[in-house]
């Protein structure tokens, strides 16, 4: 007898639970999102007792997918979104400073599902926490114990994701030269170091939980499945240089569905892409040199990439967010700032860190202003 199963998809409202497509290989082992398409029916054999054909009926039509376990939803931003240019400040801004509502050159940084920002402050040698409402006071969740190589202890963070599946931090801890989880409040696992001797500066995680880092010292990117201390090289690694089989200075990580590897190649001023399997990269945004027009970088950092391609920039050294849509690889556009340094609210100093909540609102970490901006969608 052939019994069906049935999941349905529907447009995120507040209050309906959404199914991603990481629960859905939990629930179906040998489910794979390649094979699933609008409106597709497919079946799954399972070993079970009870039954072994199951079928599963699967609508992708205006379903947001949650496709990392670390991270808020992946979000389908209209090309022509625009944003406030007026920024709020929900964290810091008080000046540097170790108290709770200060930040010390801030770097990386997430946004959770409820609006939740977890902030890598470099300079105080911890992972600070501001819930959404709360623009007065963080919370230390990680280090904050002083510069040192104890696990209890960071050496300047650059960059924090969430593991959903333990409920635990990933924290690039470069100036110990280590990748280390710390248990969140409500987490399961100890605090651990996960990859040591190697300069790291950026991670990101795909859905099937592999860890990817940035090396700045080899000028390449690997992954990590974890448990196992040897990774897979995924980009560069070819010393440092501008070829397009080389990087300089990689930073920031993303990493889309099809397990495409976005670098943020700093010192070259551009953002790679690096399909899997692939020993080129491919530029798709800057790579004209240092400079500020629009089909220019200076010194990019952070990145973001939306479901349907499109690319957000922290470029640092130009004090601007910018946007790149898919297959416009000559010229992007200003979405926030670009007037030159300051600390208005329609202004940057050395912006690092960036990422969206789940309405597509902007977060951007204002590093030299000690301060995380938001900008509402419009």
């Amino acid at each position: 007898m052939k019994r069906t199963r049935s999941i349905s998809l529907v447009p995120y409202p507040p209050r309906v639970r959404r199914v991603s497509r990481y629960e859905l290989q939990k629930l179906f082992p040998k489910y794979r999102s390649s094979r699933v398409s609008s409106q597709q029916s497919f079946d799954i054999n399972l070993q079970s007792s009870q039954a072994k054909n199951w079928s599963l009926s699967f609508n992708e039509s205006n379903f947001i997918h949650q496709e990392h376990p670390h991270s808020n939803e992946k979000l389908n931003i209209p090309a022509n979104a625009t944003w406030k240019q007026n920024g709020v400040t929900i964290a810091g801004g008080n000046r540097s400073g170790d108290a709770t509502n200060q930040l010390t050159w801030p770097e990386g940084l997430l946004v959770d599902d409820d609006q939740t920002v977890v902030i890598a402050d470099w300079g105080n040698n911890r992972i600070m926490q501001w819930k959404n409402g709360d623009t007065t006071n963080g919370q230390v969740v990680a280090g904050g114990q002083g510069k040192g190589n104890g696990l209890h202890q960071l050496d300047r963070p650059t960059d924090v994701l969430i593991d959903k599946e333990t409920d635990s931090l990933i924290i690039c801890d470069p100036g110990n030269q280590r990748v280390v989880r710390w248990s969140r409040p409500s987490g399961t696992t100890q605090d651990e170091i996960l990859i040591d001797d190697v300069r790291y500066d950026g991670v990101a995680m795909d859905e099937q939980r592999y860890l990817y880092v940035s090396d700045v010292g080899k000028h390449e990117v690997r992954r990590y499945q974890l448990g196992i201390k040897n990774g897979t090289l995924v980009a560069g690694g070819n010393e440092k240089g501008d070829g397009l089989n080389q990087l300089n200075w990689p930073t920031y990580l993303f990493v889309d569905r099809d397990h495409s590897a976005y670098v943020s190649d700093t010192d070259n001023h551009r953002v790679m892409k690096w399909v899997e399997g692939a020993t080129e990269g491919i530029v798709v945004a800057g790579g004209q040199g240092y400079g500020n027009d629009l089909t220019e970088l200076s010194f990019p950092n952070e990145i973001f990439v939306d479901t349907l391609g499109t690319l957000y920039v922290a470029d640092t050294r130009n004090d601007r967010v910018m946007r790149w849509t898919q297959g416009d690889k000559k010229q992007g556009t200003v979405i926030v700032d670009g007037n030159d340094l300051g600390a208005g609210a329609n202004e940057f100093n050395d912006p690092h860190g960036l990422s969206f909540d789940r309405h597509g609102n902007l977060y951007v970490v204002d590093r030299d202003n000690n301060r995380v901006q938001r900008f509402s969608i419009e």
